[in-house]
């Protein structure tokens, strides 16, 4: 294990469901699936999101305009 923690498998799913919910527009579905994510996971996605240079929030952004381009 890092200093940072791992990505539990269900987390990884979780975080998947999000993205997916999200882009649909099922803003319930898309919180229950991050809220379901455990707090070690929930830091290692942190920290790993950081490493990249981004957010959750730029990930989703970039998520949706990716499926609805103008």
């Amino acid at each position: 294990m890092t200093t940072h923690g791992r990505i539990t498998l269900m987390a990884a799913g979780e975080l998947r469901d999000a993205i997916d919910a999200h882009r649909r527009g099922d803003t319930a579905a898309a919180v229950h699936a991050l809220m379901s994510i455990d707090p070690e996971s929930w830091h290692a996605i942190e920290h790993r999101l950081n490493i990249l240079g981004g957010t959750l929030t730029e990930l989703l952004a970039t998520r949706q305009t990716d499926h609805n381009p103008q």
